[in-house]
């Protein structure tokens, strides 16, 4: 099985911490050069120096931005690819606050909005032509099992996910004669800082303890356990190998079974 990507550069979004942080640790094990990108510089630093080099070519850097400046992200990622061109790109940040869907207000859409749907775009416009030069790319959103099936009290979140993995779904096609494979990764529920303050939400809302806020979400999962940030990479890192070439424009929920439909 081909998984090398040496040669291949790689920016991982979201990647201080969580999945992103555990994808763009992947992704080097492979050989890729890895950009990494979040807001915090000091962290990010940390990251990169962390960062395996089975290679003794390879680099390793970091961008510090805020995904919600677009002007912001725009610049920094096209100033990225003018001197190092990316062939694989994974969009993951944070995902807005919890509540339902009727009670979010217009700000809270449009902000989810433009973090996770308009920055993805920013972000593949700058990165596209290197793509295609290369006849190599992988674009990989990690969003959420609420694309099949919605979650309860995470209204915008819902919505706004739904409108990446259609984003993503037409991608695909019009990306395809190029080499370029789009796909999403749907998390499940999975130890991470997003999953800690959402146990802590529902806890106060309800009343109840955060432990049994914590048992009812694992009652749900037929693994019976809450997932792994490497785990959720792992499949990623295979989407962005050589070897799924001919994976194009699907969702793979990463949940230990919790999802219900196909």
């Amino acid at each position: 099985m081909d998984l090398d990507l040496t040669g291949k550069h790689a920016l991982v979004c979201g990647a201080s911490e969580g999945i992103g942080r555990a994808t763009a640790h992947e992704l080097a094990l492979l050989g890729a050069d890895v950009t990494v990108l979040a807001r915090r510089q000091d962290t990010l630093r940390e990251v990169v120096d962390a960062l395996p080099r089975p290679y003794p070519t390879q680099r390793h850097g970091w961008i510090a931005v805020d995904m919600d400046d677009t002007a912001a992200l725009k610049a920094k990622v096209e100033a990225l690819v003018a001197t190092d061109p990316v062939q694989i790109l994974i969009n993951n940040s944070a995902g807005p606050p919890g509540g339902p869907a009727h009670r979010a207000d217009t700000e809270a859409y449009l902000a989810a909005f433009r973090r996770h749907l308009i920055g993805g775009q920013v972000m593949l416009q700058a990165v596209l032509g290197g793509m295609k030069t290369a006849g190599y790319g992988r674009l990989v959103n990690v969003i959420s099992t609420s694309v099949k099936e919605p979650i309860a009290n995470l209204g915008v979140s819902n919505t706004v996910r739904g409108a990446v993995a259609s984003w993503a779904k037409t991608l695909a096609s019009e990306l395809a004669p190029f080499g370029i494979t789009v796909n999403n990764v749907l998390p499940g529920f999975t130890e991470t800082g997003r999953l800690a303050s959402l146990i802590a939400a529902n806890a106060q809302t309800s009343g109840k303890s955060e432990d049994a806020i914590a048992q009812a979400m694992l009652a749900g999962v037929p693994a019976g356990r809450f997932g792994r940030p490497e785990e959720t990479a792992a499949a990623i890192a295979f989407l962005c190998s050589p070897a799924a070439a001919y994976i194009n424009g699907v969702n793979l929920p990463v949940d230990g079974g919790r999802t219900r439909s196909l």
